[in-house]
């Protein structure tokens, strides 16, 4: 389960291209998610496999997007179900109460439906947009704090965030930030993870600071 809190804090998410992982990893990502929705089932377990020796080495969950039967297969931390990605109720079934299960929330009627459904988190957003899902609209940030406000389950801040933009979220409520293209994108992976980790941790106020900044 999640240790606290801390596991959100900065929650990577690969499209299925290991080369930037190790280094997200060494870097200071604290969760990764595994999406990779293009690939067939053979090859898609490999890449699993693949991703939860990397994980494993660095002590970090893996969660498996969409998929709870490759989730099951690799032993993954948990998965994570959009809203037409399946049942929240069925994949609890399946993988048990100790596993975690995520779940996507772009309105409040989501975010309340899926906590009663037994989510553990919540991704919500898209904050900034989304360079990776293009249909993705962006959700404004009095939304967003509602929906945190709303729930009493962890919620995770997704959608184009950046160390340009992230300090916008403070005191929105979230538990942490799921970063795609913020991490994978950049030219030196390890070093952009780093300093987006420490400004998370400043917007998160998680560092000791000379006065409050919430």
């Amino acid at each position: 389960m999640l240790r606290m809190r801390n596991d959100l804090l900065l929650y990577a998410i690969s499209n299925g291209a290991l080369d930037g992982v190790e280094a997200a990893l060494r870097g200071g990502v604290t969760m990764l998610q595994l999406r990779a929705k293009h690939l067939p089932d053979d090859e898609l377990l490999q890449l699993a496999r693949q991703a939860k020796l990397l994980t494993d080495k660095h002590d970090v969950p893996l969660i498996i997007n969409d998929r709870v039967d490759i989730a099951v297969a690799v032993d993954a931390a948990g998965v994570h179900l959009g809203p037409t990605d399946g049942d929240l109720r069925a994949a609890r079934a399946v993988l048990g109460e100790g596993k975690l299960l995520g779940a996507t929330a772009r309105t409040l009627e989501q975010a309340l439906a899926a906590q009663a459904a037994g989510a553990d988190y919540l991704g919500s957003g898209a904050v900034f947009g989304s360079a990776t899902k293009l249909d993705a609209t962006r959700m404004p940030l009095e939304k967003f704090r509602e929906i945190c406000a709303s729930v009493t389950i962890p919620v995770v801040a997704i959608g184009g965030i950046d160390a340009t933009n992230i300090a916008e979220l403070r005191g929105c409520g979230m538990a942490g930030f799921a970063v795609a293209g913020g991490l994978f994108a950049a030219a030196d992976v390890r070093r952009a993870t780093y300093q987006l980790k420490e400004a998370a941790l400043t917007c998160m106020c998680l560092f000791p600071q000379t006065k409050p900044c919430c």
